[in-house]
């Protein structure tokens, strides 16, 4: 899969970056395809540069305006798109500078940081993951888009067994989560945006569901 997923990301003709989503819900297996993928396209001598969307969060007296438990505020609220624009998608667009910031803020902390700049070789590739990379303010920004599609039940499982949480995805202390997904799902179809979906399902045997 990987190897099919690699010979799909597009070389640049000149000195512009290569932008690669991979999105999917909380325990889609996103950070761990991404880094695969990454580690795939260095195999070929290609420059990669990877980053997080979760480096990009709003403080949290914005993630949580509409109430700590809000689905919409999950949706509408988590990620400071502006920034991951004016740091990272911009300067390493077309005719961009490729001298980017990997981030804006510090989770542990919920300080707001202004890291070195780094810079991004011609034709490098970026490869962004996350959630909610199908998003309106997201549009025309990749030139590769993957949704990994996997059910809340088994997405919410990984979870648990990886961060103790609960294991059913209707439990009402995981309702911001799912239901905050559940309306991005609504909003925006990401798996009919998106280039490619693969079922991740099964970790060690994703399949390729389709191609747009």
């Amino acid at each position: 899969m990987l190897d099919e997923v690699a010979s799909r990301v597009p070389v640049s003709v000149g000195a512009d970056c290569v932008q690669v989503a991979v999105d999917g819900v909380d325990g889609s297996g996103k950070t761990v395809f991404a880094d695969e993928l990454a580690q795939r396209l260095r195999s070929d001598d290609r420059e990669v540069v990877r980053i997080s969307v979760d480096e990009f969060h709003h403080v949290r007296s914005v993630r949580y305006r509409r109430g700590r438990n809000s689905p919409e505020g999950f949706w509408l609220d988590s990620y400071d798109y502006a920034s991951l624009r004016r740091r990272v998608l911009d300067p390493l667009g077309s005719g961009g500078s490729r001298s980017y910031q990997p981030a804006s803020h510090d989770l542990a902390t919920d300080l707001l940081v202004s890291p070195p700049h780094r810079h991004a070789g011609p034709g490098a590739v970026l490869v962004v993951d996350g959630l909610f990379l199908h998003r309106d303010e997201l549009f025309g920004a990749w030139d590769l888009s993957i949704f990994l599609q996997v059910p809340f039940n088994i997405s919410v499982a990984r979870m648990a067994a990886r961060d103790g949480s609960v294991s059913d995805p209707e439990h009402p202390s995981l309702a911001r989560y799912v239901q905050g997904q559940r309306l991005y799902f609504a909003a925006c179809t990401p798996w009919q945006r998106a280039d490619l979906v693969i079922d991740n399902s099964e970790l060690h045997s994703p399949t390729l569901v389709s191609v747009r």
